[in-house]
């Protein structure tokens, strides 16, 4: 097969940002022909030993107008790709699917005013896509980005989320963001502890934000925990939020990152 012919592109890794021992940003190379919503992932591809190729799906951290592609990882132990993955150093060699994937997109939702992006682990990689692209605060009043991680150190990503506002293209929306953490395994100061659900169901996420969870302004978007996804959702059914479909639009939207 021709390279022209291949499904995917052979990307240069730009570098590899360890933050835990068990977490990891990497920055890769973008083909000029790779389009994105913000909110999508792409098929990456790592060669083993043996000259197989082991394929997953991660979503993009960087912005469509980036002129490259950034991601976020955990290392799963023994894992079959992330072990080969978390190897990798500047310079090698990342295979990037030629299609970029996934429904986690502003597109799902018609109308809204509080746009409330509810992530655990990982999972807060494609709402920083989102919230690095334009739409996103020019469509909604205010955004509400909750994540959710174990202890203080694997919350990534906190220096980027707070120099949104220094952003030129963001300036004059920069007061409609406001930013919840919260841990499940370690209590700091200045921020909440407790998962995400536990947060609905007592209210505290909603006393926090200053605004009520409701079919008619809010528009929900999951990422994460397959376990989370699935408990949030039946929290927000509970309150007459229903999953986006194409057939029928809704108030929801996931990504089931793992």
């Amino acid at each position: 097969m021709t390279a022209s012919a291949e499904k995917f592109t052979r990307q240069t890794l730009l570098g590899v940002q360890p933050l835990t021992p068990s977490l990891f940003t990497l920055r890769a190379s973008r083909d000029a022909g790779f389009r994105f919503r913000a909110g999508q992932f792409a098929r990456l591809g790592v060669s083993k030993a043996d000259g197989s190729v082991v394929w997953r799906a991660y979503s993009m951290v960087s912005s469509p107008h980036d002129e490259f592609l950034e991601f976020f990882s955990i290392v799963v132990p023994e894992g079959e790709f992330t072990s080969e993955l978390s190897r990798l150093r500047e310079g090698d060699t990342l295979l990037v699917d030629k299609q970029a994937f996934g429904f986690l997109t502003l597109d799902r939702f018609v109308g809204g005013r509080d746009l409330w992006l509810l992530a655990t682990g990982t999972g807060v990689a494609p709402f920083l896509s989102i919230l690095q692209d334009f739409e996103a605060w020019e469509r909604f009043e205010r955004i509400i980005l909750v994540y959710s991680a174990r202890e203080a150190a694997e919350l990534a990503y906190r220096e980027l989320i707070g120099g949104l506002a220094g952003r030129d293209y963001l300036a004059e929306h920069a007061h409609k963001l406001q930013f919840i953490a919260t841990l499940t395994r370690e209590h700091c100061p200045g921020l909440l502890n407790g998962r995400i659900t536990q947060l609905i169901e007592n209210g505290e996420l909603e006393r926090l934000a200053g605004v009520a969870l409701s079919p008619e302004h809010s528009r929900v978007m999951l990422c994460g925990n397959p376990q989370m996804i699935d408990d949030t959702r039946a929290l927000l059914k509970q309150r007459g939020l229903q999953l986006s479909l194409s057939r029928r639009p809704g108030q929801v939207a996931v990504e089931n990152y793992w």
